[in-house]
């Protein structure tokens, strides 16, 4: 029986036109005099940790922890004067699923596993009302490995609950190879979902356990059975 569901945000509950990565282009211009960074940069399924000291790095700047700070501390901003402006849209199905999941017998806990940090995340998810029923997460300010999020997540889900998790019961829901990643790192499950950066050909190739277009109408229902 799955006991935790763990959610990517962009490109998997929301998706956002590009917020994100017109924040952190607008950042780099901003703050450093550095143009078309947003263009040259790679962002599906990465942190936004490893995104800015990849840009210290590739431009020659200095990236202490205090100039990786700053950098996040003006992308936030911008990211919300973005998303108020242009706040995007809620991926197909997902509120619907959400409702599900919440109002079944033995609901899982819900929680979040994204490359985005804290404040980030809340700002896009707020945007579309869906931040604040969480019960766990991990972000790009807990560590700037994707991977290490997910056990660091698992973890936390673990105390919540009072109780080891095993890998087959937690359930990693993502659009890219790097959520499948993610899952395959705890031993989880995962769902991808072709609402985002990856393809369901990429998704399969990653190892994802199942792969849907999107959320609509996913049966629920089947989560409440032990995994084969």
């Amino acid at each position: 029986m799955t006991r935790l569901v763990l959610f990517d945000i962009d490109g998997t509950l929301i998706r956002t036109g590009g917020a994100g990565v017109h924040a952190f282009g607008r950042t780099a211009e901003l703050l450093y005099g550095i143009p078309g960074v947003a263009e040259r940069t790679h962002f599906h399924g990465r942190t936004d940790t490893a995104l800015v000291k990849e840009f210290f790095l590739g431009n020659g700047l200095q990236g202490r922890s205090w100039d990786v700070r700053h950098f996040l501390d003006a992308y936030v901003f911008l990211l919300d004067q973005r998303m108020k402006e242009h706040p995007g849209e809620v991926c197909p199905g997902v509120p619907e699923f959400l409702r599900s999941l919440r109002s079944l017998p033995e609901p899982p806990a819900l929680g979040l596993l994204t490359g985005n940090i804290q404040l980030g995340a809340r700002i896009k998810l707020g945007a579309h009302g869906l931040w604040g029923d969480w019960a766990c997460g991990a972000f790009a300010d807990d560590h700037e490995d994707r991977n290490q999020l997910a056990r660091i997540v698992r973890d936390r889900a673990c105390r919540l609950l009072g109780r080891r998790l095993e890998g087959p019961e937690i359930l990693v829901i993502g659009d890219t190879h790097r959520d499948v990643e993610c899952a395959r790192a705890i031993g989880a499950r995962s769902l991808g979902v072709c609402t985002g950066g990856g393809s369901a050909e990429e998704l399969r190739s990653a190892g994802a356990t199942r792969v849907v277009d999107d959320l609509r109408g996913f049966p629920v229902e089947s989560l409440c059975v032990d995994p084969a």
